[in-house]
This record gives C-alpha cells, structure tokens and sequence, in this order.
C-alpha cells in the first residue's frame, strides 16, 4: 500500500481549514490503495518519512519564513533520509496574514536541496479561506494522494 505523509504546524483555524481540506482530498473514496498519515511537525520523524511515497507540507507563514516547528521537522529529517528520499514528491500549501512568499521559498529552497520533486505549486492563502482555496487543498490532497500510487508502483 501506498503512503501519503502529510506534516503539518495547525496553530491557527486557517492552517486548520486548510489541513482538513488536504486530509479530505487525500482520503477520498476515488483513491485507492494510499494509506493518509498525518503529523504534526514536532513529531513527525525520519521513519514517518522514509516509508513515504509523497509527502504534503503544510505551514502557517510566521514573520516571512516557514514555522519553526517545520523547520524542526526539515533539521530532524534531513540527515537521516537525504539521499533515500530523493525524488520524493511533495506539495505544499501555506497560509499568511499578509505574505507567504518567503515561506514558501524557503520550504523549497529545503526540499530542491533534498532532491524531492515538486509535484504541484503550493497552494498559498492570505488572510481568510475561501471556499475556492479550500477545493484548492483538497485538489493538492487527491493529486497527492495519487502520486504516492504512482510512486509505490514503480511509475
């Protein structure tokens, strides 16, 4: 079976609209075969990573960079699993007040020096969730989702 990570920093209720719309899209009954785990920054770990077949990030934008708890994550994985994950694919969606560009940079700037491979643009969010970026993280989850498939067969 396939596995979708899926690590998240959820501090606030846009981060977690946006989480529950990526596990929505991620566990739809149009996808089979793709086992969803979730987990918060601060516990996900080398192993939650290595028996990844695609991986979602997902942060709130804290004064122009990723969250620290992310970036915990990326310190804690780095290492262990730089060259058995690449060509992982990854998505990402980020949510700010104001700005996520910097967040997002800096999260691909980090996953291009891992050698994993983008599978979609980041779905970015500022200020409040729409209904519009909501499908937006559920479309990231499914097609997510589906690369894992992919990946876990061999195609």
């Amino acid at each position: 079976m396939a596995r979708l990570l899926i690590v998240h920093h959820t501090p606030s209720p846009a981060t977690q609209a946006m989480l529950e719309s990526v596990l929505e899209g991620a566990g739809t009954d149009e996808i089979e075969g793709v086992e969803v785990v979730s987990r918060a920054a601060l516990g996900a770990t080398p192993v939650d990573l290595l028996a990844a077949d695609a991986v979602i990030l997902g942060t709130p934008a804290n004064i122009g960079y990723m969250s620290g708890a992310l970036k915990h994550f990326f310190d804690t994985v780095y290492y262990p699993c730089l060259s058995d994950t690449v060509g992982l694919p990854y998505a990402l969606y980020v949510h700010g007040n104001s700005d996520t560009t910097g967040a997002v940079r800096a999260v691909e700037s980090i996953a291009t020096g891992m050698g994993w491979r983008r599978h979609r643009p980041p779905v970015t969010v500022t200020g409040e969730v729409t209904r519009r970026q909501r499908e937006a993280c559920w479309e990231l989850g499914a097609v997510t989702a589906l690369a894992a498939a992919e990946r876990a067969q061999g195609t």
